[in-house]
């Protein structure tokens, strides 16, 4: 599909949302939570409710950004009831990323896991399979020592997560240390959150994936719609669990867009100067042959600009996509030319394929993406 036929359907460039890492993002609540004053002293941007409560239970529903969850709050009515608002999410909206960020209270630019897939130097690493595409990567990047920050501030808290995750490289590297309890079924994780409040624990963190998984595969429509009541559903039941002291607080990793076939093939005059890629289709970072990045940029810029915000590495790092400060060792798993698409579109890189095609997708900076809830309600 070609840049210029896709164009002509759309109007003007919208706002670029870029997070504030200071304030209202999703880095900046589990040190607001684990803070020296806990919930007691809240920052105008955390829900209010939570102020006062005994324990706190930590939801993420993967890939429900909030305007998703505006434009459906019919099929959620729980969650509907819910105070609190929007904040946003980090740079790439992407899960890798998000997750490391929520779990250890640190911008993308401390903590180092900065993409869907990253560039180690001799391979591009995709971070939720901590493999590429011929080898499992755990024991050339040990996990704890890529991304060595502690989550929760150090704290071993309860962690609820589909079994199958429990000892990948990615939750080696942005959850280790904590005590992990696994879920096959969702339906047991409202049955574990409860056990695990009774039992007095002050804080427990359980992570459900269901919407993204569905939002990929299915697009908007029928079954995301069914999937948003199953989530509310789970919600509801959770909520039914806890004591009048306990809050459940809910948000997630990042929204997103319905990309469907609308894939832009790089021309071969781009790829000319291009030695690989990674990221991916909507925060699609290229990596230049040598002395080729200034004209990559120029080409880049030409092609797209009616569709993506085309930016160097440098700008970037100038703006402080990822955080205020990046080490140089980090710097290097980035690219030279990133392509971050604002129309409905992504990028193709051959080596960055799944089981099947993605119909929504995320990883860019619209508002539909990086824009996700916050919300409280306190238990029974």
């Amino acid at each position: 599909m070609g840049v210029t036929d896709y164009s002509k359907t759309h109007g003007a460039q919208p706002a670029m949302v870029l997070p504030d890492y200071r304030r209202a993002n999703l880095s900046g609540i589990v040190p607001t939570l684990f803070g020296p004053h806990g919930t007691t002293t809240l920052p105008d941007w955390m829900p209010q409710c939570l102020s006062g409560a005994r324990a706190v239970v930590l939801l993420v529903l993967d890939g429900l950004g909030w305007l998703q969850f505006e434009a459906h709050r019919s099929w959620m009515p729980t969650l509907s009831s819910f105070q609190g608002g929007a904040i946003t999410t980090v740079v790439p909206s992407t899960t890798a990323t998000a997750l490391t960020s929520l779990a250890t209270g640190l911008a993308p630019a401390e903590h180092g896991l900065v993409g869907y897939r990253i560039d180690m130097g001799d391979t591009v690493m995709n971070v939720l399979r901590w493999g590429d595409e011929s080898e499992d990567l755990r024991r050339r990047y040990p996990p704890q020592q890529v991304q060595s920050c502690p989550p929760f501030l150090g704290a071993s808290v309860p962690v609820l997560s589909k079994a199958e995750l429990a000892g990948s490289g990615f939750t080696l590297a942005h959850l280790n240390g904590v005590r992990h309890h696994d879920w096959r079924a969702s339906s047991s994780i409202a049955v574990t959150v409860k056990q695990l409040v009774d039992a007095g624990e002050t804080f427990v963190y359980a992570y459900y994936d269901g919407i993204d998984k569905i939002a990929h595969e299915r697009g908007f429509g029928d079954f995301y719609d069914a999937e948003l009541r199953t989530a509310d559903t789970l919600v509801t039941d959770i909520l039914r669990g806890l004591p009048s002291d306990v809050a459940l607080l809910v948000t997630a990793d990042h929204g997103q867009v319905n990309v469907g076939t609308n894939t832009i093939i790089l021309s071969s005059e781009i790829m000319s100067h291009v030695h690989h890629q990674s990221g991916e289709g909507r925060f699609r970072w290229l990596h230049a042959r040598r002395l080729a990045a200034k004209t990559l940029l120029e080409l880049c810029r030409d092609a797209y600009s009616d569709v993506a915000w085309v930016a160097s590495r440098e700008q970037i790092l100038d703006e402080g996509w990822f955080g205020p400060t990046m080490a140089t060792e980090i710097q290097r798993r980035l690219g030279d030319v990133a392509l971050v698409p604002f129309a409905d579109v992504s990028f193709e890189d051959p080596a960055d394929g799944g089981a099947f095609q993605l119909v929504c997708r995320h990883g860019s900076l619209t508002e539909a993406e990086m824009r996700v809830p916050l919300l409280c309600r306190m238990g029974g």
